[in-house]
């Protein structure tokens, strides 16, 4: 299926926000992603950024401009912390890997909804492909065969590796309890002053 920003289908595929893919009800994930998602987590802005790849104002613009916004805790005037999720975070990656790929604003932004909408477990068997104007999901690898027979898929995002590599990057870097503001400290050894922090609170 086709990811398409104006709402027409591409060619022999259907648009992936019609009636389909929108009703298909969520997949339970496997227990560790759904066990990060359900401890209600956040990842401040500058951890965010460490595990997707990208600077501090791609993260603010992408935020104020309705790209990516944090789905935890968005900011409220100069004194709060946005937090992210850990679906954000793969989102985030994502996104720049399509940037950098040439992809147009308004695919991705039509790509973000998409990723939005599905499944934790379907997000990872899931893998993007894009020509550069259009992208499209594949759920198999027929189809990505298929795609690439057919001219339309120029590079991939296995969404279930970006998963991965999001997943790992965060497990070295700091998360927060939503609901005790607790740090969450990650296997760095190195790093004290989280721990010290904790045991002072």
């Amino acid at each position: 299926m086709a990811i398409t920003g104006d709402g027409t289908a591409a060619e022999g595929a259907l648009p992936l926000h019609s009636g389909a893919a929108a009703n298909r009800a969520p997949v339970q994930a496997a227990a560790v992603s759904a066990d990060r998602e359900t401890q209600n987590i956040g990842y401040r802005g500058p951890t965010a950024c460490a595990a997707a790849g990208i600077t501090y104002r791609q993260l603010d613009y992408w935020a104020r401009t309705g790209l990516v916004e944090p789905s935890v805790r968005p900011a409220y005037g100069s004194g709060t912390q946005r937090l992210y999720s850990f679906r954000d975070v793969v989102v985030l990656k994502i996104v720049k890997r399509l940037l950098d790929t040439g992809v147009s604003l308004q695919n991705i932004r039509t790509a973000v909804q998409h990723l939005r909408s599905r499944g934790l477990a379907d997000l990872t068997r899931m893998t993007l492909m894009s020509d550069g104007a259009t992208v499209y999901e594949c759920t198999s690898p027929d189809e990505v065969v298929d795609l690439l027979q057919g001219g339309q898929g120029v590079f991939g995002i296995a969404v279930g590796v970006v998963w991965r590599d999001v997943e790992s990057a965060l497990s070295q870097l700091h998360g927060e309890r939503v609901d005790t503001g607790e740090t969450l400290i990650g296997k760095n050894p190195h790093d004290e002053l989280a721990r010290r922090r904790n045991r002072a609170g």
